[in-house]
């Protein structure tokens, strides 16, 4: 039966599992968002979001789904009669494109199919027209479980079109996959908390170069609750533009220190050693829905319903029997795939028990 108040344990892309240890963060006593104390928190938080992604530039918190993000970088760093060209390999970078439209941008859309990468070569041909003022892509597809070579793909761009904006779209990535913002050289890097950073939603993290802030000085009507040029001006004193969710940053702020603690690169490589596991588990029982597995994520695995299961009727099984969910395939892959995730406070034993409930299922 279902039960809010004994919700499963969520193997799914996001939210995923949060550690007690991180809700009783959420659990602290509140303080006055515009007091002291508050400003503290932030900036004790917001310089160690600095160290996890590797930047000296700007690090601002968001009350808001990181769908907050794309809406931004629209609103704050496209000028009129400039063109962004979207990079499309899944349901989220099509979004992406979406809020481009929704936002009056021009754009143009460079499509691959899903379970493709985005590749250098293919953004570097449509750049080379030199009609586009910024580019966007995804780091990590959640409805597809491709990671994009998105070190190629910025070195490509750094070189032959260092005008060119860049935008991505972290939110299945920041805090588990390599992430180093300034040696990237993006300009507006985005995640929301709920995926790797394992914290219940409702706040997203923004990075932006300091480019990109001089760019947003440039642009007219940037909105109110997304405008970067008052992020930064609260942010000279720690605080926010608008009434921060002070509890899940209070969580931030815990999470920041676990990671540090742990180091970056052993972060990154327990998330390698977690995928391995899964994508071993994948390719024996059914296959990988990434085209190529150089290119399969190291948060998530989505499986290709190779032997045509009833998904719904399996994850509702493990559901009832071990109060367990991992997630159907999303949107028009729905029961052609699944999708586990391995990112934040999951384990590899947690990951080993949720393999063989599947298996008791398929048999």
């Amino acid at each position: 039966m279902t039960d809010w108040k004994n919700p499963p344990k969520l193997f799914i892309p996001g939210p995923v599992h949060s550690t007690p240890e991180i809700l009783e963060q959420l659990s602290r006593y509140t303080v006055g968002h515009r007091a002291k104390e508050y400003s503290q928190l932030h900036g004790e938080t917001a310089a160690m979001l600095k160290k996890v992604l590797f930047t000296d530039q700007n690090v601002f918190l968001s009350t808001s789904s990181g769908s907050g993000g794309w809406e931004c970088s629209m609103r704050n760093l496209v000028g009129e009669g400039e063109k962004v060209l979207c990079c499309m390999c899944g349901a989220f970078s099509d979004k992406y494109a979406s809020v481009a439209k929704g936002c009056g941008v021009e754009y143009d859309e460079l499509k691959v199919e899903w379970g493709r990468a985005t590749t250098a070569d293919m953004i570097d041909k449509k750049l080379a027209s030199g009609e586009y003022s910024a580019v966007t892509f995804v780091y990590n597809e959640t409805s597809t479980g491709v990671t994009n070579p998105v070190e190629e793909i910025s070195v490509m761009i750094k070189e032959k079109y260092p005008d060119v904006l860049i935008f991505v779209d972290c939110v299945s990535a920041m805090a588990a996959l390599p992430l180093k913002f300034d040696e990237l050289g993006w300009d507006f890097a985005f995640a929301s908390v709920q995926k790797a950073f394992a914290i219940p939603p409702g706040l997203a993290v923004f990075a932006v170069s300091d480019r990109a802030m001089q760019k947003a000085e440039t642009v007219k009507n940037r909105g109110y609750y997304f405008d970067l040029l008052q992020f930064a001006k609260t942010a000279k004193k720690d605080q926010t533009p608008t009434t921060p969710a002070v509890p899940q940053i209070m969580a931030l702020n815990y999470r920041c220190q676990l990671l540090l603690e742990e180091g970056m690169e052993n972060v990154w490589e327990r998330h390698q050693q977690m995928a391995d596991f899964v994508r071993g588990w994948a390719k024996e029982n059914f296959a990988l829905f990434a085209e190529d597995e150089k290119f399969a994520s190291n948060t998530l695995t989505t499986v290709k319903n190779t032997r045509g299961i009833d998904v719904a009727a399996v994850i509702e099984a493990v559901k009832e029997k071990h109060n367990a969910a991992f997630g159907n395939g999303y949107g028009k892959l729905k029961q052609e795939t699944f999708r586990i995730a391995h990112m934040g406070d999951i384990t590899l034993d947690e990951l080993k028990d949720l393999l063989s409930w599947i298996d008791d299922e398929i048999k």
